[in-house]
């Protein structure tokens, strides 16, 4: 592929999941305020349990062949779609045994993550299981061909199935039972649609040989999965067994609210940096050169995101989640803060492991995490809840290292480098925490906080735009995703006033 090409179809790729990153992150956590205020903290708690064990069985259902199917590099389109249906049985079939396994020990199951006697809830909502195997395949190929404008209509219909079937079922009544039947609607629809709209269809095929391939990838991609699930879900499990589904449910409903504000970003950049690093593989040039402007934009981002939520957690707390989930103002700021610098300087690291075809390194920086993770959640839940949320979020400097380490050492990307391609984002933004921390001591008002913000972000961008690197990658970002008719108009009239 032309460098050329790929570079438009990374543009329109950019341009599509942004938006429906931005759609998304606007209507999920819409749904979240809303049902936040119908439900307690309790349904939330056994909700994140049910996600648990389902993100858990998942990984074995994929077994990491929509990586494969993404990186990998095929003759034509029928090896492409010989692959894709090896795959698309082995999923299948490995859900409806999965499946069986959890309807046959359902209570068991229950009793292990802190949910005794919902051993039925935890039947009824696996059985999503099956149906991700007819849609998992398709965005696989979707992706791998950039052909992001068919996500964005799937995601987006996807993401008000909960007006139209959670949220009344809440306010019936329905407790946690409306956003399971809300979930699974959800999926039904992904499978009819994706399957409609797919070039691929699935048909009887299959090959021993083929497997084998596929496996000898994506066995260390499902490796990586299990210990990256059990670096996401530690926590929980620790809370769910020691404190009460309060507690689980105010802490996972706080991460994941994090997750989707910070999600605007990585869920439009990260699978299309993925797609475009595995087509540039094989020239480290252009590899390192393209994973160094998408660190770098995403950073500029990312960081005064976190850092802005973290000094208005409480405003975002009260704006998104109402009075009864005082207690996870603390959560979301600490959580917000971590993560967006664990993303920027650790997780982007494990896209370029598996673009490179060498998902043993992320194996290796999950494994030396989580020798350090799981006995600090363990020692530390000992001495009380909040004791444990502080030390889960310390304990991510931990993974930054190691990732830094590995990239120098086995991708031959130095730690300096990547320090000094983030710099000045981490100057930008830590220069607007320091005046946001000032600013906000002078009132509590509502009206002040929202002046504060208004404040911040204007000085955060002045001070960014003052390094040149940053103002050229900026500006070429604007230029390419703006509609026509609005750069025309109002952005190049005012780059040229600035000027």
């Amino acid at each position: 592929m032309e460098e050329q090409q790929l570079r438009k179809k990374i543009l329109v790729a950019t341009k599509w999941s942004s938006i429906t990153e931005i759609i998304a992150k606007i209507i999920v956590p819409l749904t979240t305020i809303i049902l936040a205020r119908v439900l307690a903290p309790e349904a939330f708690g056994v909700i994140a349990t049910i996600t648990m064990i389902i993100s858990f069985v998942e990984m074995f259902t994929d077994a990491g062949f929509q990586k494969y199917l993404v990186q990998h590099e095929f003759k034509d389109e029928k090896e492409k779609h010989r692959n894709a249906n090896v795959a698309f049985w082995t999923n299948f079939v490995l859900a409806l045994f999965l499946w069986g396994l959890i309807i046959t020990f359902n209570e068991q199951i229950a009793i292990l993550v802190g949910n005794p006697g919902l051993g039925i809830v935890v039947i009824v909502a696996c059985v999503q299981l099956p149906l991700t195997s007819f849609s998992s395949i398709q965005m696989a190929l979707f992706r791998r061909d950039f052909n992001y404008k068919t996500l964005f209509i799937v995601r987006v219909i996807s993401i008000l199935i909960p007006f139209i079937v959670t949220i009344p079922l809440a306010v019936s009544g329905f407790n946690y039972w409306s956003l399971i039947i809300g979930t699974i609607v959800m999926h039904v629809f992904n499978a009819v649609f994706l399957t409609i709209k797919s070039n691929w269809k699935p048909t009887f095929f299959y090959n021993l040989k083929i497997l084998k391939e596929m496996l000898s990838f994506s066995m260390w991609s499902l490796i990586v999965a299990i210990f990256i699930w059990i670096s996401a879900w530690v926590d929980a499990f620790i809370i769910g067994y020691y404190f009460s589904e309060y507690y689980l449910g105010i802490y996972k409903t706080s991460t994941i609210m994090v997750n989707s504000i910070l999600g605007i970003i990585t869920g439009a950049t990260v699978p299309i940096l993925f797609s475009a690093l595995s087509r540039l593989q094989n020239d480290n040039i252009k590899f390192n050169d393209l994973f160094f402007k998408f660190q770098r934009l995403v950073s500029a981002l990312l960081l005064p995101i976190g850092i802005g939520v973290f000094l208005f957690r409480d405003l975002v707390t009260q704006l998104m989640l109402g009075d009864q989930w005082k207690e996870a103002s603390v959560i979301i700021g600490i959580a917000a803060l971590s993560n967006s610098i664990t993303i920027v300087l650790g997780h982007f690291s494990s896209i370029v492991y598996q673009a490179k075809g060498k998902p043993k390194l992320s194996l290796l920086a999950e494994i030396l995490h989580l020798v350090v993770l799981v006995p600090t959640i363990i020692i530390s839940a000992k001495y009380g809840f909040w004791v444990l949320v502080y030390a889960r979020s310390l304990i991510r400097i931990q993974i930054i290292i190691v990732h830094l380490i590995i990239m120098k050492l086995a991708i031959n990307i130095q730690i300096l480098k990547t320090l000094k391609n983030v710099l000045p984002s981490l100057i930008s933004a830590g220069v607007m925490w320091i005046l946001g921390y000032f600013i906000l001591r002078l009132s509590e008002s509502l009206q002040w906080n929202i002046f504060s913000i208004v404040i911040c972000v204007i000085f955060y961008f002045g001070i960014l735009l003052l390094f040149p690197s940053m103002r050229k990658e900026i500006s070429l970002l604007i230029t390419k995703l703006l509609p026509d008719k609005m750069l025309k108009k109002v952005y190049l009239p005012f780059i040229k006033r600035s000027s």
